[in-house]
């Protein structure tokens, strides 16, 4: 069984034109046919850039998709009930089982806050554990957190998929780290240098998918049939489920 996954920094919906349109995010996500999303940098009732929308429920509704969220900002006013967050996100075909989100606020107050959303789908019966984040780029607080993604890679019983926007080039330290333990579905499968920021001619690498060794990566792709509906393009990648 093969399945389509993809990871979208969005932007909070605002676009190269400048234009907050969360219709399109929602119609690249479609038109890509992913089972599995990872999105970060969205906006969750979170300020007047995004109208205090909960960007992620709106999304799952308008594509029918199931849906979690873990926030990297979170801020709370006295006079409201309502948090205003911002973080990483996934939409998914399959059943959400289980989702937890841990927050990389190593040290308080540094940089932004970032944070690692995982989850376990069921497919066909059996379990996969994805996980979406968006690392820091003070180099000091992105190997702390890649240690930490991969400690809790260390830790899962299921197989392994793990994506989103890592602020890194390939065959940087960090880089060679993480393809010591997990496969980088572009190095894999991709044609070409994979570039997916800024969407509009793209210069670097920044979006990256690994799975863990039991999966095998049939195809990847950088999706450039909308640029401007956000400053990062998609990567999506087949995945065979066996192997």
């Amino acid at each position: 069984m093969e399945i389509r996954v993809m990871t979208f920094n969005i932007h909070h919906g605002k676009g190269m034109d400048k234009q907050l349109n969360l219709n399109r995010i929602a119609e690249v996500i479609e038109n890509s046919e992913a089972d599995i999303i990872g999105l970060n940098e969205v906006d969750k009732h979170f300020s007047k850039r995004s109208l205090y929308q909960d960007q992620i429920s709106w999304l799952a509704k308008q594509l029918k998709l199931e849906y979690a969220f873990s926030p990297s900002l979170s801020v709370k006013h006295k006079n409201s009930t309502t948090e205003r967050q911002y973080g990483n996100a996934l939409l998914s075909r399959y059943p959400i089982v289980a989702k937890k989100s841990h927050s990389f606020h190593l040290i308080s107050g540094l940089t932004e806050g970032r944070s690692l959303l995982d989850a376990t789908i069921q497919i066909n019966k059996k379990l996969y554990r994805i996980m979406v984040t968006h690392l820091s780029l003070n180099p000091y607080l992105h190997r702390k957190q890649t240690n930490y993604i991969l400690n809790q890679f260390h830790e899962s019983p299921y197989p392994v998929i793990i994506m989103g926007d890592w602020n890194m080039k390939p065959g940087s330290r960090q880089w060679r780290k993480l393809t010591n333990k997990v496969q980088d579905a572009w190095q894999i499968a991709g044609i070409g240098p994979g570039n997916t920021y800024p969407s509009i001619r793209p210069r670097a690498r920044l979006d990256y998918i690994f799975v863990s060794s039991e999966l095998q990566v049939v195809e990847a792709e950088v999706i450039i049939k909308e640029t401007t509906a956000s400053d990062h393009l998609p990567l999506k990648a087949t995945i065979s489920c066996c192997r």
